[in-house]
């Protein structure tokens, strides 16, 4: 009998949007029902609040997975690209500021 309520229950609700308190509802009216024991509902609630999480964390990897290979053919630069690139920009800013100097001083020192 559970493992048909369980079955129902996961294709008509869709186990990652299960929220503990949809299934302790659930449980609680069977219960009320006499469709299953007190520790039947509990077991019931334990198990498809277990089995959601485990279904979140999947479609979790797989959303983030998906976006990053995404992200990869985009060719998008990452955070850590562009703070390499400002501080090569800083250090070629510094080099020609020191040139400049240099060559300014060298002209000065002509006259």
């Amino acid at each position: 009998m559970i493992d048909v309520i369980k079955k129902a229950v996961l294709t008509g609700i869709g186990i990652a949007s299960l929220t503990k308190d949809k299934v302790e509802d659930l449980a609680k009216d069977l219960i009320d029902k006499g469709k299953m024991s007190e520790q039947e509902g509990e077991k019931l609630v334990q198990e498809m609040v277990s089995r959601a999480e485990e279904s979140r964390q999947t479609m979790k990897n797989q959303t983030e997975t998906l976006v990053q290979k995404t992200i990869d053919k985009m060719h998008l630069a990452r955070m850590e690209d562009i703070e390499l690139l400002k501080k090569e920009i800083e250090t070629v800013r510094a080099e020609i500021s020191d040139l400049q100097k240099s060559a300014g001083q060298g002209e000065v020192a002509q006259r």
